[in-house]
């Protein structure tokens, strides 16, 4: 089996198809700030807040070209197969003590080592610290892998954490808007050589945890008071009006013919994505990733069969036509969807 920092054409090839989805899955992608440069010796470790399943990942991975080792949760690995996939996609299991089994957490050295050595090798690796996604405007308290990983680099090589906040429009429409802000390089080592010689690991990762804390709570649209969320974003939403709805009604009417057509030529796609939305993904979170899913599968599948059905029915260029009026009718779809029901 192949090094997660071996060079591979076809995870290359892929990639670009993925992360042009991954683009596509979003009516505006905005990133702010860059990633510091992969051949300068020191060893990366990204550190986004997670509110919205594999699209965190997907939008982190698309930032730079190379490769990046993920941490995911162990439970997904049980089969073989779908093991040997998530290698090939650069993943690897991370088990925690109070939801996966005993020989799975044991597995977890052999991970640490696998991504020291990634790391070693110059390939980032992206670990969500909060454990799991949450969709809201705040951060769930930061978990202490990151800070073991990062200062168990730091003992062997100069090593950073990137924080990359992620907010979006919503996460429960396709089609949405998505801010990515890149936060500045935090220096393990020096972090490290600050803190007080002789106290037990447990506090020395608590206070990369806080300093963690802050830096991406200053990146993301955040709110901190859990107890009070709901009204402080109503209050917020309350200070910040929304636009007159007649206008987008307009839109939608005069443009609801071309939906039409969107809506038949992809059919195939969103007719099972919103299936799978409603019958089979039970967390909300879950469902831009199913209609990413759909997307990224069905989307050329169906662009092969519009052209035999074209060239079987209608002469060459009109069979052209139909291929170009389907390629950008699934994310118009949802954008027609999006424009008649926002509030």
């Amino acid at each position: 089996m192949r090094d997660f920092w071996d060079k591979d054409w076809l995870y290359s090839t892929l990639r670009r198809y993925v992360d042009f989805t991954t683009r596509r899955s979003y009516r505006r992608l905005t990133v702010e700030g860059k990633l510091p440069p992969d051949n300068d010796g020191i060893a990366t470790i990204y550190a986004p807040n997670h509110t919205n399943t594999l699209m965190d990942a997907l939008v982190v991975l698309q930032l730079r070209r190379g490769g990046t080792l993920f941490g995911a949760r162990a439970d997904v690995f049980r089969k073989p197969a779908i093991a040997r996939i998530l290698h090939f996609l650069k993943m690897l299991p991370l088990a925690r003590h109070n939801r996966d089994r005993a020989e799975e957490v044991a597995h977890n050295r052999i991970a640490f080592d696998e991504i020291d050595s990634a790391l070693a090798h110059g390939l980032p690796f992206c670990l969500f610290p909060e454990g799991r996604h949450r969709p809201m405007h705040s951060l769930l308290p930061m978990r202490r892998g990151i800070a073991t990983m990062a200062f168990r680099s730091a003992s062997e090589r100069p090593t950073r954490i990137v924080p990359i906040g992620i907010d979006y429009s919503d996460w429960f429409r396709y089609r949405g808007e998505a801010a990515v802000r890149i936060g500045e390089p935090f220096d393990i080592n020096e972090f490290a050589a600050g803190i007080p010689q002789g106290i037990p690991d447990s506090e020395r990762d608590a206070l990369l945890q806080e300093e963690m804390y802050r830096r991406l709570s200053s990146l993301i649209f955040f709110i901190p008071d859990d107890e009070h969320y709901e009204e402080t974003l109503a209050d917020i939403r309350a200070s910040h009006p929304a636009p007159a709805r007649w206008p987008r009604i307009l839109l939608a009417a005069v443009t609801f013919p071309f939906w039409l057509v969107f809506a038949v030529l992809s059919a195939p796609l969103w007719v099972l994505a919103e299936f799978l939305c409603r019958r089979m993904v039970k967390d909300p979170a879950f469902q831009n990733t199913a209609r990413f899913g759909v997307r990224l599968i069905l989307w050329p599948i169906w662009a092969l069969i519009w052209l035999i059905i074209g060239l079987c029915t209608m002469p060459w260029w009109g069979a052209l036509l139909l291929v170009a009026a389907y390629l950008p009718s699934y994310s118009l779809f949802y954008d027609w969807l999006n424009l008649a029901s926002r509030q």
